[in-house]
């Protein structure tokens, strides 16, 4: 098999794999009445805080029209709000409230141990050669 035999079956594992992943994810959310862009906004400001729509747009890789919707659909669902920067009043950033908080404290750790439970086959070495490798074909 040539290298380029081989880098097409890399790609067809990677989008199988991620399509398997991505299923789990949305089985997982979508108890919880959110879809993948949502749980995916929820997350980042579960974990990193408020960010700016900018910010999101960019860690979420999703279109800036997409994004002001996204945030709007957990304002109405009362997950986030948004804050106006003081300093910068073009400026927007956008924070989990209390009850996305709560939403993410029973939601988040039973879909970390089911993503982990995916991954149970592989070392922890493993995993970050993984992580490392899929960078690498990122950049």
């Amino acid at each position: 098999m040539n290298r380029q035999d081989k880098s097409l079956k890399a790609l067809i594992a990677i989008l199988r794999t991620s399509g398997a992943l991505e299923n789990i994810v949305r089985k997982d959310v979508s108890c919880n009445n959110l879809n993948l862009t949502e749980f995916s906004v929820l997350e980042l400001l579960y974990h990193k805080g408020p960010q700016t729509i900018q910010t999101i747009k960019n860690k979420i890789l999703i279109a800036s029209s997409s994004t002001t919707y996204v945030i709007d659909q957990l304002v109405k669902k009362g997950h986030v709000q948004r804050e106006i920067c003081q300093e910068d009043k073009r400026v927007t950033y956008v924070g989990i409230t209390e009850e996305g908080k709560k939403l993410m404290d029973d939601i988040f750790p039973k879909h970390a141990e089911r993503i982990e439970t995916y991954f149970e086959q592989l070392t922890e070495d493993e995993l970050v050669q993984l992580k490392v490798l899929l960078k690498k074909v990122n950049q």
